[in-house]
């Protein structure tokens, strides 16, 4: 086995691949000799991508839009031919409040992004993907332990692992195993901007409000966009062969939120 090239030949579908975690592992799926198509929202990333890297091809999708997602996953199967490996990276903050001043619109695009745009790229991706494949799905801690002020965020990323599990069963007899990803404290300017949200909400400094959630996880550090990747590589890999069905948590062992 050649353990720098464990993905040569493969074919990987990534959504929300052009930026942070997405591209992390399109880059680590690429160095592991895959084929890598990656959607996302952000032209200007999209176009990045396309400038500096021959074995990805980024294309745009609102993946909000449902009615976006089928062309988007015809395009993938247009460059890559066959599929074996699905990335469901797409996901989004949601509003950072108490309940009672959460908003429905707010609940409706969590869901829309990251439980449904999760589900359509499977619906319509699984049916023709190569048996013996591999299925990712992005969750996060919240969909572990919960999250205070979160509670669209934390509810989809429940339903991820649901869905996951299912999917799991499913799918095995085709030889595709299904897992989900459980980020922990993410370093980069998304995670900045959900702490100053909830330091706003809670009335504290933004070092303070970091200081809480980290010591949160055991390891009192965050994780980065690599550790995720190695994660996913893994789990996509022949190394991860009998791995199914599992809520992989990369998160310095988390067992509260702040």
């Amino acid at each position: 086995m050649n353990y720098e090239r464990l993905l040569e030949g493969k074919k990987a579908l990534i959504t929300a691949g052009a930026d942070g975690i997405g591209y992390a592992i399109a880059k680590r799926f690429d160095k592991a000799g895959a084929k890598v198509f990656v959607c996302d929202i952000n032209p200007g990333a999209v176009n990045k991508v396309n400038d500096v890297n021959d074995n990805i091809k980024a294309v745009v999708c609102d993946l909000r839009q449902t009615q976006l997602i089928s062309s988007m996953v015809e395009a993938g199967f247009d460059y890559l031919k066959e599929i074996d490996i699905i990335v469901n990276n797409a996901g989004i903050a949601g509003e950072t409040a108490g309940v009672g001043e959460q908003t429905l619109g707010g609940w409706q695009e969590c869901l829309q992004v990251n439980i449904t745009s999760h589900f359509e790229t499977m619906r319509l991706v699984v049916p023709r993907m190569n048996n013996d494949g591999s299925i990712l799905s992005v969750s996060s801690v919240a969909g572990r332990v919960g999250f205070a002020y979160r509670i669209p965020y934390a509810a989809t990323k429940w339903a991820v692992i649901g869905m996951i599990k299912s999917l799991a069963i499913e799918l095995g007899p085709r030889g595709i195993r299904a897992n989900a990803l459980l980020p922990g404290i993410v370093e980069g300017e998304r995670q900045n901007r959900v702490i100053e949200a909830k330091a706003k909400v809670k009335k504290v400094s933004f070092e303070v409000m970091k200081d809480q959630i980290l010591s949160g996880a055991s390891l009192n550090r965050f994780v980065t966009h690599d550790d995720l990747a190695e994660q996913a590589h893994f789990l996509c890999s022949p190394l991860g062969r009998n791995i199914s069905g599992q809520a992989v948590s990369v998160c310095g062992n988390i067992e509260k939120t702040g």
